[in-house]
Order: C-alpha cells, then structure tokens, then sequence
C-alpha cells in the first residue's frame, strides 16, 4: 500500500505550490494511474514521495517513509525521466553498477536486461540508445532490486504502440503478483486503458480518485459512435470536410465497420452521411474508452483476461543484501573503471610525465626528484598531482551530471560510507598514478641518458612519502570541492588553488619572524598518550611535522580542513540515503 498524505510543495517567490495538500492512495496488486495536464504537479508529487524535493507531507510505502526504510531500492523502483547515466557507459555496465549500490548479485543485470528485451543490447552504449531502449532500460534499473512498488513517470513516452503494449503488461504482471503500480500520466485514454485506478490531479490539487470504470464514464471527452458497411469511406468524407471547415476532428476505424469521431456531434455526423449517401446503422453519442457494442468492462475482468498476455518478471531476490562498507567500494570501483576516462587521464598524464622529465633532464640545474616527479618550476604542480585532483573532481562531479544513485539531477545521497568509499579509491588511483609517473619517468631516462643518471638519495622514503602525501591530497581536495560544489569545475579550481592563491599567502605567514619553536614537540606528545610510543616514533614525528611545514603541505593541509567541513555542513541538509 502506498499512501500519500498531505504532499505540499515549497512555492517558488509569490507562486503557488505546484502540489497542495494531496493525498490519495495506491493498493497493491493494482495499477494506480496518476492523471494531470502537463504541469498539473504529477512529476513534483512523484519527487516529493520519494523525498526528493522539500516540502510538506509524508509518503508510506507499506507503513514506512522511505528515509525509514533500511533498503529502498529492494521498496521502490524508480523512474523519473530519462536513465541518468553516463553516455561512455555500457548498459550492461550501468547496471552492474547499480547492483553494487543495492546490493544485488551482479548476475541480476543480466536477468532483468532479459526481462526487459535487451540482451542483446548489453553492450550498447548509454548515448547510442534510442527513446525506446532507454525506457527499456530504466525500467530495467527500476526492476533491479525486485521492489514491491514501482513510480513511474510517463513510462509510455516516446514508445510505439506494441513496445506500450509490452511496458503495461509487464506493470500488470508485477501488479497481479500483488506489487504497487503508481504511474504519472497525461493522456486519459492510456490512464483507462492501462489503469485499474485513476487519481486525477489539476493545479497540484486531488481533483477526483476513481475506479477505472466510473473514470471512463465520467471523465473522458465525449465522442460519436457509428456503425456503416462504408466505414472507410465516411471516414474520408468526415475528415476532409473537417479540414475545409478547420475544425479539429478525430476519425478512428475500429473492426467490425466501426467508426469513432472525437470533436462532432451526431448530427453534423448524420448530416454528412445523407449528403453523401451513406447508409448508417448506428449513431450515437457515448462517453468511455470502450467500444460502442459493449459497455466498460470491469477491472477485474480486464485483468483475468490479460493475464494470459502477461510479460514475464525477472525472478525474485530470496536473500536481502547485508549493508557493508564494501557496498560503495564497489559502486565507485565500478563507476570509475566502467567508462574510458580513468584510463585516458592516466595514460595521458603518464606521457606527459615521461615527456617533460626527459625535456628537465637535458639541463644540471634540476634536482634529481623535481626531473622524476616532473615538476618544473614553471608549472603549479606536477602532472600527476594535477591528473589526480582531475580524477578526484570527476568521482564527485560525474555523479552529479549523471546521477545514477537516486532519480533526480543533481541529487547525489551524502552517506559517510560513499565519501569514505570515493577517497578510498580516488587515493588508491592517485598513489597508482604517482608510483606510475616515476617509474616511467626513471625508466625513460634510463633509455634515453643511460643507467648513471638515476641515483637512489638519501631521503628517498622522505621524498616517497611527501610525493605520496600531495597526489593523494590533490586527489581529495578535488573530490570534495566537486562535492561540495557540485561539479567537476570547481574541484579542479580547488586544486589549483593550492599552488595559486595558498601557497603565496603561506608563504607570508612563514616569512614573519617566529618568536616560538616546535622543539621537543615528540617528547610533549609522549607524555599526552596513554601508553608510551616507541623510539622509532620520534622519527616519524618529525618526519610528517616537516612535511606539513613545507608551504605546500601546509597549504594543502588548509584546503582540504576547509573542504571537509564545508562538505559535512552541506551533507547535514541532505536526506537522500545510500
């Protein structure tokens, strides 16, 4: 049972609430159809169900809101729009990266590409699909964690007649499998003949909540029911003299001799048949979405008798996923390496890397670490940490332009466990980088100017260390600021603005004269800790607070302080779940 109660939406300005006060109800083991003109609030009321609009109100999927409900995605399939995904990635790959965010065995992407017709099409890419394929496929991420309720927005749109009859077969067999059906609509004639239960809505208002039979006899247009052996030719005549009048008539030929005029009467339809000499054996002004020989049939009949055209459902899950800290590592390793861009900023970074150590190399004023990092002094940073900070600002900025985790743009859940799963990754592809970038630059100087050129130093795990420390930093500083910011831009703003704008004012800082030093600072923290550290632990000590008093480390450190807090501010407003 889905239960909405008292949806009101937060107006914009002085205009009124696109949704005010509605409340109504779906029943499982039935398909609700929720009818409204185009901007009537259906797809606001849909958003405002499934908490992802502010507003008044509250939506019960069997007793529970939906930020109660420990596994939405095993509650509710969704599908708002077009499947929000990125255009570079795969069908296929797009759903088995939703079944690492639900929880699912990835076997289930192939079950319900099955279902929904698709599988020869798994590897087809996201951009590449039609207006068809794609609903075929959203309504496939919908199905994928076997939900008892299904929302759907204009689920037909843009669909052929045969692919309707397929999508509504398959709402009526999860429907007759006892699930909830709740599907937003604008065409009354789909809403009666798909729909056990119509709740229509105008001005975001309930305008009436009926049965599907007492929705056909009261609310659809009227129109002229006639029955003539010349069907197709009073037709002809009908429409072309609607044509010359300019009048708006709909001729519609059914079986049997039959014809359906939507926007005449009968007499205008009599008329017309006598001029031309066109026998009519019946005439008649009816209201409904039957045909003229028999009057509607009920919901339950309507039902029995499609059973038989039922499509088939994927099969059910039997074993609720357990929630882990390896649910969102493995959606985010799967959103990384499911689409070429990863490895292209990689590959391309190295190249560059190799590049411009060989170009440092040709001249003895650049220090042996600067020529492998290839750092110039010309450049802000290095290209490594550059294409880290590059990587970190797409982990964050992709799910924004292309939200896969929840049914709406823009509209990403702000979870501890996928920040913490988008750093886990977003380091390990960062230090991947950095080893990366030295041993080829090592390698290609090796090539080119011989073995004698690379010499191990003294403070090489000193230099591994800060090497490791600002990649992995650079990486952060883009994730979060993309999170924050929500876009990719302003990650990569936030890297460069490290080097840029911290570092000179740090640098400042640091030119004043200090009148205190940091000397014994390990023995003062030995006597804080409960326990005492070990001796090699004074190395360490001094080893990282040399580090962060490097002006960049410092600099770095401050970005990313800031960018945590403001992320933290940010996700306290969120009620999106992962």
């Amino acid at each position: 049972m889905l239960q909405a109660i008292g949806l009101t939406s937060t107006p914009r300005r002085d205009a009124p609430p696109a949704v005010n006060d509605l409340t109504f109800e779906a029943p499982p083991g039935r398909v609700t159809a929720l009818l409204g003109a185009p901007r009537s609030g259906k797809t606001t009321a849909l958003r405002l169900m499934l908490e992802l609009d502010a507003g008044r109100g509250v939506a019960y999927f069997r007793g529970r809101p939906l930020h109660r409900i420990a596994h939405p995605a095993r509650e509710v399939g969704v599908l708002l729009g077009d499947v929000p995904g990125h255009p570079s990635r795969t069908a296929r790959g797009q759903l088995r990266m939703l079944c690492a965010a639900t929880g699912v065995p990835v076997s289930r992407a192939d079950e319900v590409l099955d279902v929904v017709g698709l599988a020869g099409l798994g590897d087809q890419r996201l951009g590449a699909l039609s207006v068809g394929m794609d609903r075929r496929l959203g309504l496939a991420a919908a199905l994928l964690g076997d939900p008892h309720t299904l929302i759907l927005d204009q689920p037909a749109e843009g669909l052929s007649p045969r692919e309707n009859s397929w999508l509504y077969g398959l709402l009526r067999a999860h429907a007759a499998q006892g699930g909830t059906v709740l599907c937003a609509t604008d065409d009354p004639k789909e809403a009666a003949r798909t729909a056990d239960r119509v709740v229509t809505i105008g001005a975001g208002r309930l305008v009436a909540d009926q049965d599907v039979t007492e929705f056909a006899r009261t609310r659809l247009r009227a129109r002229v029911a006639v029955r003539t052996p010349h069907a197709a030719r009073l037709a002809a005549v009908v429409s072309r003299e609607a044509r010359a009048a300019r009048r708006s008539v709909e001729v519609v030929e059914e079986a049997g001799g039959r014809l359906t005029v939507y926007g005449s009467d009968c007499a205008e339809i009599g008329d017309t048949a006598y001029r031309h000499g066109v026998p009519v054996h019946r005439l008649a002004d009816e209201i409904g979405d039957t045909g003229p020989a028999a009057p509607p049939e009920p919901a339950s009949l309507r039902r029995t008798e499609s059973a038989v055209a039922l499509s088939e459902l994927p099969p059910p899950i039997r074993v609720r996923p357990a929630r882990g800290p390896l649910r969102p590592l493995r959606y985010e390793l799967r959103r990384s390496l499911g689409v070429r861009t990863t490895t292209m900023i990689m590959a391309a970074v190295l190249l560059v890397s190799a590049a411009v150590s060989l170009l440092l190399a040709r001249t003895d004023g650049t220090a042996l670490p600067r020529v492998l990092a290839a750092w110039p002094a010309l450049l802000p940073l290095p290209p490594a940490a550059l294409g880290a900070g590059l990587l970190g600002a797409l982990s964050f900025g992709d799910e924004f332009r292309y939200p896969a985790l929840a049914a709406a743009r823009g509209t990403v859940p702000r979870r501890i466990g996928l920040l913490v799963a988008k750093l886990t990754v977003t380091a390990g592809f960062a230090l991947l980088l950095a080893v990366l970038a030295v041993a080829g630059g090592a390698q290609s100087l090796r090539l080119v100017y011989g073995p004698e050129l690379i010499e191990m130093p003294d403070n090489a795990v000193a230099l591994a260390a800060s090497w490791a420390a600002l990649t992995v930093g650079c990486a952060w500083a883009g994730l979060l600021a993309a999170g924050v910011f929500r876009v990719a831009g302003a990650g990569i703003a936030a890297v460069l603005a490290v080097p840029v704008l911290v570092v000179p004012l740090v640098r400042k800082v640091f030119a004043v004269p200090s009148a205190r030093t940091v000397t014994g600072f390990p023995e003062r923290l030995r006597e804080l800790v409960a326990r005492q550290l070990p001796q090699e632990a004074d190395h360490w000590i001094l080893a990282v607070a040399r580090m962060v008093a490097q002006p960049v480390g410092t600099a770095l450190a401050l970005s990313l302080s800031a960018l945590v807090c403001a992320y933290l501010f940010t996700s306290l407003r969120g009620r999106a779940r992962w």
